[in-house]
């Protein structure tokens, strides 16, 4: 099955040319096309796509936008112009390994609707600061726990789906968390953990400020409404009542 890799960039002039490098041997066993989805980066990594799109070892498609429009929203912008089966994304600033992308799809192989890259079930994180790592915890222990999820690292941004699953909603798109917006919204999901070793950025700034961080409660508030309004706060998940929530 085609793969479609949505790699969303802002400011990813540096490290860009390296993972497209690094993505290569991946393109004929998966299928690979790579859509790189720029928010208007004042470094020119439009410009530095746009040459990999001609020159580049695998197929390479462009999507420019007008603005900085959020890591969501960029996704679901690649989603709508991908033609896999399998839609994935991953960050493009060298913090996630591309030989997990193979183990990513084989989970979806093997049946699995959605498989999440995770730095918390069997995964590792390096290159992070103590006061970093703290607040990846503390914002993923609210989210499993308001939402009761089983998936250990609902906040990644790694991971691959059918292409079915972002068919199924009209996604708000709000942040940079999509994948916690398609598990809050789709409790039915089959869900496959891969373990990987997330490593701190090759090159550039975090990314993280205030603005996301109100974007991330926004996101928790909303979801939390739309759960009240379909039936009151979230039942039981599916993988810790045994229902058929996750695949191995």
């Amino acid at each position: 099955m085609k793969t479609s890799l949505i790699l969303p960039t802002y400011n990813e002039r540096a490290t860009l040319p390296a993972l497209v490098e690094a993505l290569a041997p991946l393109a004929a066993p998966l299928g690979l096309e790579v859509i790189v989805v720029d928010d208007a980066s004042p470094d020119g990594t439009a410009e530095v796509a746009a040459r990999l799109a001609v020159e580049g070892p695998l197929p390479l498609r462009l999507l420019r936008r007008s603005g900085k429009g959020g890591l969501a929203s960029a996704v679901l912008a690649g989603a709508e112009a991908a033609s896999g089966g399998i839609v994935a994304v991953m960050d493009s600033d060298g913090s996630h390994p591309p030989e997990t992308l193979p183990a990513l799809v084989a989970a979806l192989e093997r049946g699995a609707d959605i498989a999440v890259a995770s730095r918390y079930a069997g995964g590792s994180i390096g290159g992070w600061p103590l006061w970093r790592r703290a607040a990846s915890l503390g914002a993923t222990a609210i989210a499993r726990l308001l939402f009761r999820l089983g998936v250990r690292d609902p906040l990644s941004g790694f991971f691959a789906a059918r292409r079915e699953v972002f068919a199924r909603r009209a996604y708000w798109g709000i942040g940079f968390k999509i994948l916690l917006e398609i598990l809050g919204r789709n409790p039915d999901l089959v869900v496959a953990e891969v373990p990987y070793p997330f490593t701190g950025r090759a090159a550039g700034q975090s990314k993280l400020s205030f603005r996301e961080v109100a974007a991330y409660l926004r996101l928790l508030r909303r979801l939390w409404a739309e759960r009240a309004v379909r039936g009151g706060a979230p039942g039981p998940d599916r993988a810790s009542a045994g229902g058929r929530r996750r695949v191995h």
